[in-house]
């Protein structure tokens, strides 16, 4: 049996990979927080809480893994860290740190290669740099969604948009090459392809079904990018179908696919109307493949149309609600369309999204506070449909949700 599964953005959750914030989240400062992909510093204390809350429910419901945990494990080989430390090194310009990594332990190690590694002042020039690390901290690395993406029963290293992020995947490709637990097919476009003009990031791949990708055309995944999903898709032996999203290149809150659009069961789903439904100048566009081979491209109305189509009609619940613009506009803004899915119609979000929260209580999900499951108060399995909610008010603002801190690997089809 394999160890990824992933058909689907709702079966039940078998497997979970996460990362709590730590010290990378703060080793940055307002003058490299915008290279660092941020808008804002974070307070690490306040996030570490937060996540807290995140990673407790998860281990109550689902079997959960630390990428520090399998990163330790596998660089226990000194073969294994021997090639990471290397790559690592020649890939960000410092080939000369590579002794001074490899003579650290697993643990040591492993702490250098996600929160950075200072730049020593023992030169004139390194006394005058600006920088403070040699290999900068993961920042992002919380967000586990992006760097690597359960497709079937492989994996796809993304290729990702900007260069700050390479070791995040670099990172999570060497754990499922290398660790027990998984030892799975990976597949990596930067390996293969013109790296220029090629980035696929997770956040924008939702697995509607075993034979329907959704994708978005972001910031952060090009069209090459998604040529290369094509591809990839195009050798199962049955049929495909891919649905494209434009997303707008601002604000920055449209990072990804899944901060305007998420599933949430088998019938229904999460959308931010303005892009998903209404009429803009957003292009849906539907991808046919059969046999190898592209069948048909064209333009579709919409997403929630276009599955329904393919036989998945859902029932669309609203962020912010549907009582005016400005609301759906801030909510959208701090992840209220990103949700995660432990099971069909049982999911985790943001407790500040509240006008989204009612609208999901209208459509029969109980909103309960994951403190209140945590405390042993509610036990949620009680209800066929819920959302636990989760403190929000620092995670949200480094530009994401539930969502985007949680790589599954494995869920029952």
């Amino acid at each position: 049996m394999s160890a990824i599964q992933l058909y689907t953005e709702t079966g039940t959750l078998e497997g979970v990979i996460l990362h709590p914030p730590g010290p990378e989240v703060e080793n940055m400062t307002p003058k490299n927080a915008e290279r660092a992909l941020y808008s804002d510093i974070l307070n690490l204390s306040v996030a570490r809480r937060e996540y807290n809350q995140l990673e407790c429910l998860l281990q109550k419901l689902v079997p959960t893994y630390r990428v520090m945990d399998l990163l330790k494990d596998i660089l226990r080989s000194s073969e294994i860290r021997e090639k990471i430390v290397k790559k690592a090194c020649y890939n960000e310009g410092h080939p000369k740190l590579i002794d001074q990594l490899l003579v650290l332990n697993e643990t040591q190690l492993a702490k250098q290669l996600v929160q950075g590694v200072p730049l020593e002042r023992n030169t004139l020039t390194g006394f005058k740099s600006d920088e403070h690390f040699s290999l900068r901290p993961l920042h992002n690395f919380f967000f586990t969604r992006d760097s690597s993406i359960a497709l079937g029963d492989r994996v796809l290293i993304a290729r990702m948009a900007n260069r700050v992020r390479d070791r995040e995947a670099l990172i999570m490709q060497s754990i499922f090459d290398y660790h027990p637990r998984f030892r799975v097919q990976t597949v990596n476009p930067g390996d293969k392809t013109d790296q220029g003009q090629v980035s696929i990031e997770g956040g924008d791949l939702l697995i509607a079904a075993k034979n329907i990708t959704l994708v978005g055309l972001s910031n952060r995944t090009t069209s090459r990018g998604i040529d290369f999903l094509i591809k990839m898709l195009s050798g199962r032996k049955e049929k495909h179908h891919i649905l494209v999203q434009e997303l707008p290149s601002s604000p920055e809150s449209f990072i990804h696919l899944d901060m305007a659009f998420t599933l949430l069961d088998s019938d229904s789903c999460m959308v931010y109307e303005p892009l998903i439904l209404n009429s803009n100048k957003y292009q849906t566009i539907q991808i046919d493949v059969d046999n190898g081979k592209v069948e048909s491209i064209r333009n579709v109305e919409n997403l929630v149309k276009a599955l329904s189509s393919l036989g998945m009609n859902l029932k669309p619940s609203y962020c912010g609600g549907q009582r005016d613009t400005m609301t759906q506009e801030r909510e959208q803004w701090h992840s209220g369309a990103n949700f995660f899915a432990v099971g069909p119609g049982k999911l985790i979000g943001y407790n500040r999204n509240v006008h989204t929260l009612e609208d999901l209580n209208r459509s029969g999900y109980e909103i309960i506070k994951g403190r209140d499951v945590l405390d042993g108060k509610i036990d949620p399995e009680s209800f066929n449909k819920y959302v636990l909610t989760i403190d929000g008010a620092e995670l949200s603002r480094g530009g994401g949700g539930v969502r985007c801190m949680t790589m599954p690997f494995r869920r029952k089809i």
